[in-house]
C-alpha cells in the first residue's frame, strides 16, 4: 500500500518526467546584498541532507565585494526542497577575520553533514600569504551537524593533516563534495581543494578525503599539470572520480579535467574539455542518476549566462538543459533535492554578478 504522501510525491516525479527542461525553472533570491547585516554575500554551495533539508551556505562580506577581511560563513536551511528558506544563521564568525570557501558533504551512513572551510587572518591579503609575506597563512577547518544544519560543532583545524608545507595558498571547494558509491574506497567522503605552491607559485588543484566518517582528513592526490585551482569531483558509473577545474591557461577558454582510478589518491590523463566554454570562473558538477550535471558561466570572457549542461555519456559530450540567467553571473553549485528536482545555487546580478544568490529548481526532461 502506497502512502498518500508516497503517492503525491510519485504524481509530482511523473509530470516533472514530461516537463520539458526548456521550461522557465522557479528562481528565488535567497540573499541579497546589503541586506541581513552584510555588503555582499558570495561564494555558494549546497547540500541535500539524508532527511531531504536543503542547506544553502554562503559568505557574508562585512567589508565589501572582496576576498579579504571580516568574512563569516552562513546557511539557510529548507524543509520544504527551496519554496521557502529559514532566516541566514552563523556557522562560523571569527571577528574580522576571513572564514569562507564551504565545502560541505553529508555521510550518507550516518547523516551527519560536515563542512569543510578555510581561514586567515582579516589583516592578511592574497598576495603576502602566496609570496610568503603575511602574518599567518591559508588554514583549513572542520565542522559538522549532526541535526541536518540547525547547530554547528566548534570549528577544528587540520592544516595539519592536508596542507604540504610549501603550499601557500588554498581553499576548499568552493562546493559540494561527494561520497563514493562504488565498492573501493566505499564510503570515502572526497573534498576537492586547490592551492599555490611556494618557489613556482603554480596554481593546482588537488582533494582531501575521509574514510572514517569524518573523523580524520587525509591529503589526496594533486593534478599533474598547474594552472587550474577551484573544482569539483564527480563519480563515474565505472568507479573513477572526474575532476573539473577552472583553467587559467588562455590557449584554451575551457575547463580542464583530469582522472582518477583510485578514489582520489593519485589523477593522471589532465586536458581541456573544449566542450565546456569558460572566462576563469568556479563552476559546479554532479551526479544526477545516469546523468552527470555542469554549470557554469558559459561564455569564454565574460561572467555572463549561467548555464546547466547535462551528459549522458560520463562526460564526453554535453547537451544545454537550462540557461537560468543570460546576465552577470559567476560561481554555482548544484544538487539533486529530494523530489528529484535539479536544483543550482548561483550568484546573479543585473550590473555585476554578486548582487544576489539565487536558488533555481527545475526538473530535468525524460
Amino acid at each position: 500500500m502506497i502512502r498518500f504522501s508516497a503517492y503525491v510525491s510519485l504524481i509530482f516525479i511523473a509530470m516533472g518526467a514530461m516537463a520539458s527542461a526548456a521550461s522557465d525553472p522557479d528562481q528565488r533570491a535567497i540573499y541579497v546584498s546589503g541586506e541581513g547585516g552584510y555588503h555582499t554575500y558570495r561564494i555558494p554551495a549546497l547540500a541535500v541532507t539524508n532527511q531531504g533539508t536543503v542547506l544553502a551556505f554562503c559568505e557574508g562580506r562585512n567589508g565589501g565585494q572582496g576576498d579579504t577581511g571580516d568574512i563569516d560563513l552562513l546557511v539557510k536551511r529548507s524543509l520544504d526542497n527551496g519554496a521557502t528558506w529559514s532566516a541566514q544563521q552563523i556557522v562560523w564568525d571569527d571577528g574580522v577575520n576571513t572564514c569562507g570557501n564551504p565545502a560541505p558533504v553529508v555521510d550518507g551512513a550516518t547523516g551527519i553533514v560536515w563542512l569543510l572551510m578555510t581561514w586567515n587572518l582579516g589583516s592578511d591579503h592574497e598576495p603576502d600569504i602566496i609570496a610568503g609575506k603575511s602574518e599567518d597563512t591559508r588554514r583549513v577547518y572542520v565542522t559538522s551537524s549532526k541535526d541536518d544544519g540547525r547547530t554547528w560543532s566548534e570549528p577544528q583545524d587540520i592544516t595539519e593533516d592536508v596542507k604540504r608545507p610549501n603550499w601557500t595558498w588554498y581553499a576548499t571547494g568552493p562546493g559540494a563534495g561527494i561520497q563514493l558509491k562504488g565498492e573501493s574506497p566505499a564510503g570515502r567522503m572526497v573534498i576537492p581543494c586547490d592551492h599555490i605552491e611556494s618557489g613556482t607559485k603554480d596554481y593546482y588543484s588537488h582533494v582531501i578525503y575521509s574514510d572514517d566518517h569524518g573523523e580524520s582528513w587525509k591529503l589526496g592526490g594533486r593534478t599533474p599539470r598547474p594552472d587550474v585551482n577551484e573544482c569539483q569531483v564527480v563519480e563515474l558509473r565505472d568507479g573513477r572520480l572526474l575532476l573539473n577545474m577552472r583553467n587559467y591557461d588562455r590557449n584554451q577558454h575551457s575547463r580542464q579535467v583530469a582522472y582518477s582510478d583510485d578514489g582520489g589518491e593519485t589523477w593522471r590523463d589532465q586536458r581541456f574539455d573544449t566542450n565546456l566554454v569558460e572566462p576563469i570562473c568556479q563552476a559546479s558538477i554532479c551526479r544526477a542518476g545516469d546523468a552527470i550535471l555542469f554549470s557554469n558561466p558559459a561564455d569564454p570572457d565574460k561572467r555572463i549566462n549561467m548555464t546547466v549542461r547535462r551528459s549522458t555519456d560520463e562526460g564526453t559530450t554535453w547537451q544545454v538543459v537550462e540557461t537560468l540567467h543570460g546576465g552577470p553571473s559567476a560561481y554555482s553549485d548544484l544538487a539533486v533535492l529530494a523530489d528529484r528536482r535539479v536544483a543550482c545555487l548561483y550568484e546573479r546580478g543585473a550590473k555585476n554578478p554578486y548582487e544576489t544568490i539565487t536558488f533555481a529548481r527545475f526538473n530535468l526532461s525524460e
